[in-house]
Order: C-alpha cells, then structure tokens, then sequence
C-alpha cells in the first residue's frame, strides 16, 4: 500500500491525482479527512484516512498496512518535529521506503533555516534502515501565483537582483514521485527538480509582459525591505517571510541552472514556465 501523508497538500495532493490517473491503490492522509472525502467522492481506489502528524499513536494508526511512504509536510516551525514523527511511525509500522519531499541546499550549516532541518530529518530517516528516496525540487511555480495581485498592479517584487532562479511545476515532482513509488529500481536516490530554463526576476517580468499584454516591471528591494513588504503587504508570518528573503539570497551567493532529473526520469521534457502562465493568465488579470 503507497500511503500519502498531508494529501491535501500542493505536492502530496498532485500525487494523489497522478495516482488516481494511474489506478493504483493508494490511501490518503489528511488531518481534515471529511473534506477530503468529498473531494474524492468516486475514487474507490483512494482510502482517506484522518490522522494529524502531531500525534504518533494515530500516524501509526493510519501507517498500519503500508510499505511506502510519502513524506511532504507543509513549512512550518514544527515542520522537523512533525516528519520525524511521521518517519518514526512509518517504522514502526514496517514502512519499506519513503519517498521524502526535501529541499534542493541540504546541509546542516545552510543559511536557509528551512534547509537546516531537512538535513536533520534526512539524518535521521538515514537512521531506520527505510529506504529513503529524495526529491530535491527548486522554486514551484504555482508559487507564482502568489504574486498575481501585485503583478495585476505591474509590479514584481523581490530581492534577487538580476540572478537566474529555476522553477517546476508541481505536477512534475508529483510524476517523479509517482514514478519512484512504482518502479523498484529508482528508489534509495536523490533527485534534483527543476524546469527546463532558469529565469531571473526581470526575465520573468518581460515573460509577464509578453503574456499578459501589460507592461510589468520587477522592483529589486534589499533584503530587509523586501521582508518587511512580505509582512506588511503579503500579510506572511515572520518565519516566512525570512525564508523567502533566505532562498533568493542563496540563489545570489549560488547562481541556480536547470538540469534534465525530470525528463531522465519521465522520458518527456519538464513543463515550461511558459505553458504555466499561459494555463493561469487570467489570475494575473486585474481586478475589475
């Protein structure tokens, strides 16, 4: 059984709709079951279990049965707690292998916070004899979207200067993840995800302009000017805020470049940046 944990969640949920389109039996992990029951209505392929990652006796509830794992759990403070509980659970249970959501600048003195911990859980799921796959995936571009407000405005706003960044659709770390599940020979490996082409912010606000038929112009703030916007205006808790500023730095101090992990392991190339702001143009529309 391939067990999903927090599959209501952008990747975990992409999974979840590849297996579907697959037909494979899964069950689905979710601390709001209910509406996740809905939400699956028909799919008798899928079983929704309820259980909340904060409490080990219900993981182990939910685990029971399975011999794959996988491990995507929002960002959060707790978001180290929380997976190694879902690790030690899924031990507990007789996991075989879990297929782990990680972050693409694991190492224990990252300057990226978030980084940090996925390297001590990574450790630690080394430590159980589980098999762990590793998906390392850069920038989502759903992400994006997250600034179609201030872009319906003609404005995007960060603090990278004029440096590349990669991007992946979910949908295709949600393929790869697919593919690690079922086929044997792809699992115990680390994969880095990117799209086909890196873009720096300016790049991506001309590749805004062309697609939206405005004029959208990146403003490069400082890096404390840029998390107090994220505060004030985007409303992000100050944990967030400082990891947002914390990857675009990184990507300064290492400029980032694309690689071919996705069409090696799915045989057809990454989605484009370009076909995602086509798919999603009328959420950069502004508001009338």
């Amino acid at each position: 059984m391939i067990t999903i944990m927090g599959a209501t969640g952008t990747t975990a949920g992409a999974l979840l709709r590849r297996l579907i389109e697959l037909n494979v039996p899964c069950r689905a992990v979710s601390r709001t079951p209910d509406r996740l029951r809905a939400a699956m209505s028909g799919e008798t392929q899928v079983e929704v279990v309820g259980a909340d990652a904060a409490d080990p006796r219900a993981l182990r509830t939910a685990f029971e049965g399975s011999s794959q794992l996988y491990l995507a759990m929002a960002n959060s403070p707790h978001q180290v707690a929380l997976e190694i509980n879902a690790i030690d659970a899924a031990a507990a249970c007789g996991v075989r292998h879990v297929v782990k959501l990680s972050s693409p600048a694991v190492e224990p003195d990252s300057t990226v916070a978030i980084s940090r911990g996925h390297w001590r859980v990574e450790a630690h799921l080394a430590a159980t004899g589980m098999v762990p796959t590793l998906l390392r995936p850069y920038g989502f571009m759903q992400n994006l979207l997250l600034n179609a407000p201030a872009v319906a405005e003609g404005v995007l706003i960060g603090a990278m200067r004029d440096v590349p960044c990669n991007y992946i659709d979910v949908r295709d770390i949600a393929d790869v993840a697919a593919e690690t599940l079922l086929r044997p020979g792809l699992g115990g490996a680390a994969y880095t995800l990117t799209g086909p082409q890196a873009f720096s912010h300016p790049e991506l606000a001309r590749l805004l302009t062309e697609r939206t038929g405005r004029s959208v112009r990146y403003i490069d703030l400082p890096p404390d000017e840029f998390h107090g916007h994220l505060v004030r205006t985007a409303h992000m808790p100050d944990w967030l805020a400082s990891h947002v500023v914390e990857i675009q730095q990184l990507a300064i101090a290492r400029p980032e470049s694309p690689d071919d992990t996705v069409e090696t392991v799915l045989g057809r190339p990454a989605r484009t940046l370009d076909a995602f702001l086509h798919e999603h143009l009328a959420m950069f529309a502004p508001v009338v």
